[in-house]
């Protein structure tokens, strides 16, 4: 099933930095759900609210192993869930589950492009070097350094979560 992207996700640069590459991907959207700021989060939190629509993409052609990586990467604040897709069809989404965390604005799209998207990437770099099961160079193409910055903690220390480096 495609997985609907809606957050930092749904950036090429994290594609491509994550992933190694752009899967394929189409527009699409979602009713009924928000796409919520986090408290002390650069990245947003699927939410359900009546009346409310969230546009993002499609992405389709995720092998086994990119999905794994995606759900590692989300981590255990999202619950990988099937939602119906704006026109029909189904797509799975990473949905928020701590509400403690919603806050009652909007994530600011624009404002993550235009202004965290350098350093998020750089914490993507330091979260896949991190990680036993990642080769730690950036994949070709990411625009990003495979080296973990120094005191980063990210050569031979534990695994970082996502939200280590999103603040």
């Amino acid at each position: 099933m495609p997985l609907f992207v809606y957050g930092s996700l749904s950036f090429d640069e994290v594609q491509r930095a994550l992933l190694g590459r752009l899967p394929v991907s189409r527009p699409a959207a979602v009713t009924g759900w928000r796409n919520a700021a986090l408290r002390d989060r650069a990245f947003p939190g699927l939410v359900p609210r009546a009346g409310s629509r969230v546009a993002g993409c499609l992405l389709t052609g995720l092998d086994p192993a990119e999905r794994a990586l995606l759900h590692a990467y989300e981590g255990p604040m999202y619950e990988d869930r099937a939602l119906s897709l704006e026109g029909g069809g189904l797509g799975r989404a990473y949905v928020c589950t701590d509400a403690s965390l919603v806050l009652d604005t909007d994530w600011d799209r624009e404002h993550f492009g235009r202004e965290l998207l350098p350093g998020y990437l750089a914490g993507v770099v330091r979260w896949l070097a991190s990680r036993p099961d990642v080769p730690c160079a950036a994949p070709a193409g990411s625009g990003a350094s495979g080296a973990a910055p120094a005191g980063s903690g990210a050569s031979g220390g534990a695994t970082l979560t996502r939200t280590e480096f999103s603040n």
